[in-house]
């Protein structure tokens, strides 16, 4: 078979043919050496190293070249990189690659934690902008034009804008456009994380990517909706304001000096499956997708809840939580992406023309996991409305500075006034409640306990059974 469009995946296959002879790293030899099952063994075979004809992700000249050349011409950008070390490795760089130790940089509350390590290791201080919250799906949604007008105006200095769009729930920011033309009006970058969305571009039917809309910087992890496989990643630049010379040195100091040529083998591949997505794919994908909610719809006691991603559903059962119908799900062997106090998350599959799949079977599971979950005796835990008293917010001090300071255990009701030694974040919704390095108020207090009251579950610098918190001492 001829891979001619996929020119990294020609290059494996042209050197699999000449029966090549090992005497080069990695040490499993094209698999011979292996112990792994006989599935995953036969795939060591081009699980290989930068030989001839194969090229090099970091001095790509070849087929690797021809590839992201491919991809950058797909998603219209003016240099498009492959990421072997996930959409982290892609958020890291575009904060090295645009921000110095000291600057402002303003950041969406509910980002992904890379985006707050990248911040700690580049030594720039974030200015949080909490998102507005979301009644459909009862989660964190998307920042708001008017805090961005607002924070621009308390924080001139500010170097980057960075956002998060499309939630891990699948909503989109409405207003992303006017955010970037606000920001670019005073020569600031936008860069988001848009992992969710490597697969807008196969029809208009899907969101439109920050990219289309005028983002500088763009992180896509191909894997979460496009046929990768894990941690196979895009980055995509189309700016004026951010050097991609410097993000290619960047993500060549943060990626691994050995890629796996099994992942970017997958990402030239799912870069081929989205640039042949025609609409008899989305209409095949269309039919399946409006018949599974139809029958899921016909399950009595099920809710069915659509966001503005048509690859993403909602699903829940009356006063029961979403971790009991995951579990029953799980137990009719249907693994959801994850659940929450109410819901379950479903990524559905982007599937072309032709797809079969076993409906009638699937049904009657999800039906026997509903009737299980309606017989359980579990109540669904009523978080009250996550809000902060300013949308707007700093750290009173740095990461880095806090590392040097000592801190302590406190009761949380003595804690007004104290500076947070680490992340507060409350499970759900998910938003960090308090950065390390913030000053906690009043608000912060009776937030705190309204959600120890409903349930809620505590990562970070809190202890819930002794209602203690870490602060440092000043």
């Amino acid at each position: 078979m001829s891979y001619e469009d996929r020119p990294l995946i020609q290059a494996l296959q042209n050197f699999r043919q000449k029966q090549p002879v090992s005497f080069h790293v990695p040490g499993h030899k094209n698999g011979e050496l292996s112990g792994l099952p006989s599935a995953i063994r036969q795939a060591l075979a081009y699980d290989l190293t930068e030989l001839t004809g194969l090229d090099d992700l970091h001095e790509p000249a070849e087929a690797i070249q021809q590839a992201e050349r491919k991809l950058s011409r797909l998603y219209s950008s003016d240099r498009s990189f492959f990421l072997v070390n996930g959409s982290t490795v892609g958020n890291l760089a575009m904060l090295y690659a645009t921000v110095h130790t000291g600057d402002l940089v303003l950041v969406q509350r509910n980002a992904h934690k890379s985006i707050f390590h990248a911040l700690e290791l580049t030594g720039a201080h974030a200015v949080f902008l909490s998102p507005d919250w979301h009644e459909r799906t009862n989660t964190a949604g998307t920042v708001s034009l008017q805090h961005v007008q607002e924070a621009l105006i308390h924080y001139p200095d500010i170097k980057a804008v960075v956002l998060t769009t499309l939630t891990y729930y699948g909503i989109a920011n409405k207003e992303l456009k006017a955010i970037i033309e606000l920001s670019h009006n005073h020569d600031i970058p936008v860069l988001v994380d848009e992992a969710h969305g490597a697969h807008f571009i196969v029809h208009e039917a899907f969101p439109k990517s920050a990219l289309e809309l005028g983002a500088d910087v763009v992180v896509q992890s191909a894997h979460k909706t496009l046929p990768a496989m894990t941690m196979a990643s895009f980055l995509h630049i189309r700016s004026q304001l951010v050097d991609a010379e410097r993000m290619a040195h960047f993500l060549g100091m943060l990626q691994s000096s050995s890629p796996s040529y099994l992942l970017m083998a997958s990402l030239d591949d799912a870069r081929y499956y989205a640039e042949t997505y025609n609409e008899k794919d989305y209409a095949g994908f269309h039919v399946y997708r409006q018949q599974l909610i139809e029958d899921l719809r016909s399950i009595e006691g099920l809710d069915v809840v659509e966001t503005d991603d048509q690859l993403k559903l909602l699903l829940r059962v009356g006063h029961h939580t979403g971790f009991a119908l995951q579990e029953e799900l799980e137990n009719q062997g249907i693994y959801p992406e994850l659940a929450d106090v109410y819901q379950v998350l479903l990524v559905l599959p982007l599937v072309k023309s032709g797809y079969n799949e076993q409906a009638t079977d699937l049904l009657n599971r999800c039906r026997r996991a509903v009737e299980n979950v309606a017989r359980k005796k579990t109540t669904a835990v009523q978080i009250p409305h996550f809000s902060l008293a300013n949308p707007i917010s700093a750290v009173v001090y740095p990461v880095t500075q806090l590392h040097k300071m000592r801190t302590q255990w406190i009761s949380v009701h003595q804690a007004t006034g104290s500076v947070v030694a680490g992340l507060v974040i409350p499970y759900p919704p998910g938003i960090p409640l308090l950065f390390a390095g913030e000053r906690v108020t009043t608000a912060h207090i009776q937030q705190i306990e309204e959600l120890i009251g409903a349930g809620c579950r505590f990562q970070g610098a809190l202890i819930i059974e002794t209602k203690q918190i870490k602060v440092v001492v000043e």
